[in-house]
C-alpha cells in the first residue's frame, strides 16, 4: 500500500488554527454560546471559500479535498482543547469549553480530541495530499471512516445520555454535518475502484485449495477472534447489570470506569457489542471459507474503529479528569493494559493480513480448478 504524500497547502492552512483561536478567545462577543455558534459556522464557511478558491481544480477532481481540508482545521482545534485542558497550553480554546461543548473536558472528550487531533489529522494530510497527486487513497479513507464514525456513535449519545446531557447547547447542532458529511464520503470512498493485485489466477486457486491447518495465521486469527468475541459480549453484559459473580467482580476490580455516569463506557460496550461482535463472526466465516471479497474493505473500517474505541476508553479509564473511583485500580494495570491493547491490536492485524495475501479472499477464476499432476 502506497504512502501518499502529505498535503502541504493544508497543513498550513490548518495551522492559522493557532492564531485565530488566541484572538478568540479574548472577544467577549464568545462569553455566550449564540455567539459562539455563529462564529464558528462563520469561520468554517470562510474556510471553505478559502480553500474553494486556493484549490479549485483539486476540488473538481475529489470534492473530499474540502471536506478534508475543513476537518484538518479542525482538528488542529481538537487538539488545543485536548492540550489546553490538560494543562500544556492555554489562553486558546477556553470559551469553547464553556460556552460551547463542555463535555469536550470530560476524560472521554479530550482523548477523542487528541485522536481526532493526531491521527484523523495525519489521515487528512495524507488523503488531500493523495487527491492533489492523483493518487488513490481508500485504504485511508476506510480507516478514517470507521474510525469517525466510531467516534459518532459513542459521543454523540453519551453527551444526551450522561450526566452533562442538562448542559447541551446550541453548539450540539454543529454536529450536524458531522453525522452527514462522513456518510457522503463513506459512499464516494467505498466506490473508488480497488487497487489491483499481483495475484494471477493459479495463485488464488493454489491458495483457496489450502485447509485451515496449513493456514496457521488464519487459525491464530480464527482464536483471537474468537476469544475477542467472547470479551466483547462478556463486556456488554457487565454494562447491562448482569447479575453472575465474574461480572461484579470485573467492573468493581478490573474496569471500574465503565460504571461511570458520564455514560460514554456504557454507549461503547453496547455499541461493541451489537456492531463489533457481530462483524468478529463474519471475520471469522471470512477466514474459513475461501472468496469473501468484502472482507479486507470492512477488516480496515473496524480496525480503525476498534483503535479509536480503544484509545478513548483506556486513556478515559486513567486520566485524572476521571474520579479517583472509577480509575483502573493500580494492582490490575497489567491485565487491564494487556486485554484492552490486544483487543486494540488485533483487528489491526486481522487488517494487515487481509491487505499482504489477498488471494484467498478474492472470487475465484471461472473455469475448472488447475490440478498439479505428479511427475513420475
Amino acid at each position: 500500500m502506497d504512502v501518499p504524500p502529505l498535503a502541504g497547502k493544508i497543513a498550513v492552512l490548518s495551522l492559522g488554527a493557532l492564531p485565530l483561536s488566541y484572538a478568540l478567545n479574548h472577544l467577549s462577543a464568545l462569553s455566550y454560546s449564540l455567539g459562539v455558534v455563529l462564529m464558528s459556522a462563520l469561520i468554517l464557511g470562510l474556510l471553505f471559500l478559502a480553500i474553494y478558491s486556493l484549490s479549485r481544480s483539486d476540488i473538481y477532481y475529489d470534492p473530499l479535498y474540502a471536506v478534508f481540508a475543513v476537518f484538518a482545521f479542525t482538528s488542529v482545534v481538537d487538539l488545543l482543547i485536548a492540550l489546553q485542558e490538560d494543562g500544556y497550553v492555554g489562553g486558546f480554546m477556553e470559551f469553547y469549553t464553556k460556552e460551547g461543548e463542555s463535555y469536550l473536558r470530560t476524560a472521554h472528550g479530550l482523548f477523542i480530541c487528541y485522536w481526532d487531533g493526531i491521527v484523523h489529522y495525519l489521515l487528512y494530510l495524507a488523503m488531500a495530499g493523495a487527491i492533489r497527486k492523483r493518487k488513490r487513497y481508500r485504504n485511508f479513507g476506510l480507516y478514517w471512516l470507521g474510525s469517525f464514525v466510531m467516534s459518532l456513535l459513542v459521543f454523540l449519545p453519551g453527551n444526551i445520555l450522561g450526566k452533562y446531557s442538562s448542559e447541551i447547547r446550541p453548539t450540539f447542532f454543529l454536529t450536524i454535518p458531522y453525522v452527514l458529511v462522513p456518510c457522503w464520503a463513506g459512499f464516494r470512498v467505498f466506490n473508488q475502484t480497488q487497487a489491483s493485485t499481483c495475484c494471477t489466477p493459479n495463485m488464488v486457486q493454489e491458495e483457496q485449495r489450502k485447509s485451515l491447518l496449513w493456514r496457521p495465521i488464519d487459525l491464530a486469527l480464527i482464536i483471537y477472534l474468537t476469544f475477542a468475541a467472547f470479551f466483547t459480549l462478556f463486556r456488554g453484559l457487565v454494562v447491562l447489570d448482569c447479575p453472575m459473580d465474574a461480572c461484579f467482580v470485573y467492573i468493581y476490580q478490573y474496569e471500574p470506569y465503565l460504571r461511570d455516569p458520564v455514560a460514554y463506557p456504557k454507549v461503547q460496550m453496547l455499541v461493541n457489542m451489537f456492531y463489533v461482535l457481530p462483524f468478529y463472526g463474519l471475520a471469522i466465516y471470512g477466514l474459513i471459507f475461501p472468496g469473501c471479497s468484502w472482507l479486507p474493505d470492512w477488516t480496515l473500517v473496524f480496525a480503525g474503529a476498534i483503535g479509536q474505541a480503544q484509545f478513548s476508553h483506556m486513556g478515559a479509564s486513567m486520566h485524572l479528569r476521571t474520579p479517583f473511583t472509577y480509575r483502573v485500580p493500580e494492582d490490575n494495570w497489567a491485565c487491564f493494559f494487556t486485554c484492552n491493547l490486544l483487543y486494540a491490536l488485533g483487528p489491526h492485524l486481522l487488517a494487515f493480513r487481509c491487505l499482504w495475501r489477498p488471494a484467498f479472499f478474492l472470487h475465484p477464476p471461472p473455469g475448472p480448478p488447475a490440478h498439479h499432476e505428479k511427475q513420475h
